[in-house]
């Protein structure tokens, strides 16, 4: 599979540990994960180079006084998988892993590759980082926590997220699948309950229904001749009450703000949608 994905350009080094500890994972999303690092790292390296993949199991002791003092204590299978490409500059390291960010041409790249690993990681109880510099290559580091039940995690780690603990159930509507599945997953991970609907007809109808929804979190643009804003405004018909807020890539539309709905615009950052949606339920 990596060899398909990278080409024959690129070297590809394995050191497997002969025995790693077993994980509770989807292994469809696993493959993924792995393969969305290794385009990522292939494009890094476009006259060449090498990518080295390595397992191990490491014990995670908690404190300042491990390798990995922001992850509860555990042993976890570890998975990296390290790139002699041109690295990444600070700025751009700090938001590798965030919705809709890419430094590729538009229609190279998506920037949900690495957001969607970020989404695998945290819906399996692990925690990922990134080690990189320009000129020095790229290492991405997975850690899952073993299944065993020995030394398990008291709690969720990952990717450092805006501290603030959301309660209350969010209603996503949001028609790609992708966008959804990573969207849903930092909700979920910033304290919320969530029901998701693939579009707005879809969201009226979980609306409707005798379920407690505290905040609509749509899209605007929506296939199917029904947008975000027709769904905000039937919903308000529908519950008065309800915190609404849009999201939207398109600049020039202004639909939503004239019709006084908050919009948290593409590309968004973890920390500005966790503040968005904590001023539109204040609001209520």
């Amino acid at each position: 599979m990596l060899r398909h994905a990278v080409g024959e350009r690129i070297e590809i080094a394995l050191d497997l540990a002969p025995e790693v500890c077993p994980v509770h994972v989807d292994t469809a999303q696993f493959e993924a994960a792995v393969l969305n690092i290794a385009v990522n790292a292939r494009d890094a390296m476009p006259a060449g180079g090498r990518l080295t993949l390595t397992t191990g199991t490491v014990a995670v002791g908690g404190g300042d006084g491990n390798a990995y003092p922001e992850v509860p204590p555990g042993r976890y299978c570890r998975i990296a998988l390290l790139d002699t490409g041109v690295g990444m500059t600070p700025e751009i390291a700090e938001r590798a892993f965030e919705p809709f960010f890419t430094t590729k041409e538009i229609g190279k790249g998506t920037g949900l590759g690495l957001a969607q690993v970020y989404g695998f990681v945290k819906q399996s109880r692990g925690h990922l980082s990134i080690q990189t510099a320009p000129a020095c290559g790229t290492t991405i580091v997975l850690l899952l926590p073993s299944a065993t039940g020995e030394e398990r995690p008291n709690a969720l780690g990952g990717v450092a997220v805006a501290t603030s603990s959301g309660t209350g159930t969010v209603l996503v509507v949001e028609d790609d699948a992708l966008v959804r599945e990573i969207v849903v997953t930092m909700i979920e991970a910033l304290g919320y309950r969530v029901i998701v609907a693939e579009d707005g007809k879809t969201g009226l109808d979980r609306l409707r229904e005798k379920v407690a929804i505290d905040l609509l979190f749509s899209d605007v643009v929506m296939p199917g001749g029904f947008s975000g804003v027709e769904l905000a405004r039937a919903a308000r018909e529908l519950r008065p009450d309800l915190a609404v807020l849009l999201t939207s890539g398109f600049p020039g539309d202004s639909s939503a703000e004239e019709l006084g709905f908050p919009v948290l615009r593409k590309p968004y950052r973890r920390a500005e949608l966790a503040d968005s949606l904590r001023k539109a339920l204040g609001a209520f």
